[in-house]
């Protein structure tokens, strides 16, 4: 497949990611404007399974034609790993980014189309006070480093070669919706630095100002688990 397909379809399926996943925050509860997980509604499970079947659903949908990345984190530690090529990496995170704000974009659009919406939050990651939890920094980028490495993992296992094929789909979202039932209340869980870029644009600014840490703890998460897979599964490196 060709790049500027394969980077078509990492932007088309990274902005369903935003959409969908962020989309069921926002949008699938009656809750006040300014706060981004409902307390009713569809709650921390429902916002979960959003999240993992955005990727299910691209994963089958888009697989085939990019690897569906949909993250700059899992993408750089696929290549870590010599799962993809390096050349390939920044022309992905770009596609991704873009697909990013896209979906945030038309998520704000409808929105924002609601008497008296504030954007507040507008499911954006954070830290210390903009933690659900009041989690500190340095609890954010523990969680969110680690909660990255695991995602990886299951990426790299659940598509290697010797693993039960046509599967690898069903344990990558349902890997997904487990990191967010365990990380909304620490940053409200990116583990993906285009899903945490493209509603900071659109929030208030302190999103933009605490964007930094959930790129470099995801990317860092990414990175550690392209080390250990292959020394884990005794892959042959080339």
């Amino acid at each position: 497949m060709s790049l500027p397909n394969r980077l078509a379809a990492e932007c088309i399926g990274t902005s369903w990611l935003v959409f969908g996943g962020c989309g069921s925050a926002i949008l699938a509860g009656a809750f006040p404007a300014s706060v981004t997980i409902p307390a009713f509604g569809i709650g921390f499970a429902g916002i979960s399974l959003a999240f993992g079947l955005t990727v299910l659903t691209m994963a089958y949908a888009i697989g085939h034609i990019s690897g569906c990345h949909l993250n700059p984190a899992v993408t750089v530690g696929l290549a870590v790993g010599r799962r993809f090529a390096w050349k390939d990496v920044i022309p992905y995170i770009v596609a991704q980014v873009v697909g990013a704000i896209i979906g945030a974009g038309v998520l704000f659009l409808i929105a924002s189309g609601k008497e008296g919406y504030v954007a507040g939050n507008f499911a954006c990651n954070g830290y210390g006070e903009h933690s659900l939890g009041k989690y500190a920094l340095s609890s954010g980028l523990i969680a969110e480093i680690f909660l990255t490495f695991m995602f990886v993992m299951i990426i790299l296992g659940a598509t290697d070669s010797r693993a039960p094929a046509g599967f690898a789909p069903v344990a990558i979202g349902l890997g997904l919706t487990l990191i967010h039932l365990i990380g909304i209340p620490v940053t409200q869980v990116s583990v993906n630095p285009a899903r945490s870029t493209g509603p900071a644009l659109f929030a208030d600014a302190w999103a933009l100002h605490q964007l930094w840490a959930f790129w470099v703890a995801p990317i860092v998460g990414g990175i550690i688990a392209g080390i250990v897979y292959p020394i884990v599964a005794a892959e042959k490196r080339t």
